[in-house]
């Protein structure tokens, strides 16, 4: 059994490869100034970094799972998603409501794709 860890610190790894699947670490972008339409653009656009360093792209999502500190944002990310992914492939998505780790992180993503 292979795994390949790419990125990693004492914590964690910032991407994971095992059986032609690519796990990568919670994306978050966070700045005082930033409202959840604007982090989102910026995780969306981490996540196409690092799947693109990890050998893959946007069209293998498999699965996105999208924390937000407050529903009250679910529209406001959703438009940006929703632009996101119109000419790509859908992948299973689940939204939840989180604590976050930070006060200013509003939105966080947990990304699996096929390599």
């Amino acid at each position: 059994m292979t795994i390949e860890r790419m990125g990693s610190n004492d914590r964690m790894s910032k991407i994971v490869k095992h059986n032609n699947t690519i796990y990568l670490c919670g994306q978050t972008a966070s700045a005082d100034e930033w409202d959840t339409a604007e982090q989102t653009r910026r995780c969306l656009a981490q996540v196409e970094a690092l799947l693109e360093e990890a050998g893959s792209n946007t069209d293998n999502l498999l699965s996105v799972t999208i924390y937000l500190r407050d529903m009250k944002d679910f529209a406001a990310m959703n438009a940006v998603w929703d632009a996101w992914v119109a000419d790509k492939p859908k992948p299973a998505r689940a939204c939840v409501e989180a604590h976050m780790a930070r006060p200013n992180v509003l939105v966080e993503l947990s990304v699996i794709a096929a390599q």
